[in-house]
């Protein structure tokens, strides 16, 4: 029986929590191995100061069953103007079984052209900019269009790592991770899928809330108009956005 080759893509100031969540989750995945792909083999720094040890590279890496893309701020901005970053995801996405994405690397997958056409979801604070690379936003901590999986902020990609696991091995295989790993241990195996669920109620997101949280994530970009470069990077990706969606608050992130 030939393993299940998971990968995540990795890339400096990504968020950790939304790597390190879900690749927690699907170690645990029966008969898969674990693949940390960078660009090269240099420790790859997260937005929090941890550092990351790649295991293969955009070169060395096999054929993947799985391909994950977390999220960050100012580091998801440059890796979808990366050439090599957009291909390798491009090449490894037409042969995977499953293309997925935790947080706002829902941008990354959409500016390799992976989104066009599908329901998808990203953290709450960006999600009215997911029509820019051609999708459809839907509420939900993880979303599903075919083989096509995204999560929503941070936390979601734990949620989308059981739910994968689900879709790969069954629920019952999932179930038991959840219970190893104590997740949302109050609701634990009811009902079955989806696994977890909030232990709080989602806080109401107002227009105030959202351009907080946007100019919070985007501030280490915010003296160089993150918006134009956000807008830039799609442009030269996709070459057909409207810039108009991105210049809400004059020098201000969107």
């Amino acid at each position: 029986m030939s393993l299940f080759n998971v990968g995540f893509v990795i890339f400096p100031e990504l968020t950790q929590l939304d790597f390190t969540g879900p690749q927690q989750v699907l170690a645990r995945l029966p008969h898969s191995a674990m693949h940390i792909i960078a660009k090269s083999a240099a420790p790859v720094s997260s937005d929090s100061g941890l550092s990351l040890l790649p295991t293969h590279t955009f070169e060395n890496c096999p054929r993947l069953d799985l391909i994950c893309i977390p999220g960050g701020s100012s580091g998801v901005v440059r890796a979808m103007g990366d050439r090599d970053t957009i291909e390798f995801v491009q090449s490894q996405s037409a042969t995977a079984k499953y293309v997925t994405s935790v947080c706002t690397g829902a941008f990354i997958l959409g500016a390799a052209g992976l989104l066009k056409g599908r329901r998808a979801t990203t953290h709450w604070a960006f999600t009215e900019l997911l029509p820019l690379v051609g999708a459809t936003h839907e509420k939900g901590r993880v979303v599903r269009d075919g083989n096509v999986i995204t999560a929503g902020g941070v936390t979601s990609g734990i949620d989308f790592g059981l739910n994968a696991v689900a879709a790969i091995a069954g629920e019952t295989v999932a179930q038991s991770i959840q219970l190893s790993l104590e997740y949302d241990p109050t609701h634990l195996l009811t009902p079955a899928i989806p696994i977890v669920r909030l232990i709080a109620p989602k806080p109401q997101c107002s227009p105030d809330m959202r351009k907080r949280e946007q100019r919070f994530a985007m501030g280490s970009l915010a003296s160089q108009r993150c918006e134009q470069l956000l807008v830039v990077n799609l442009n030269a990706l996709q070459g057909r956005w409207d810039r108009r969606a991105f210049l809400q608050d004059g020098d201000q992130c969107p």
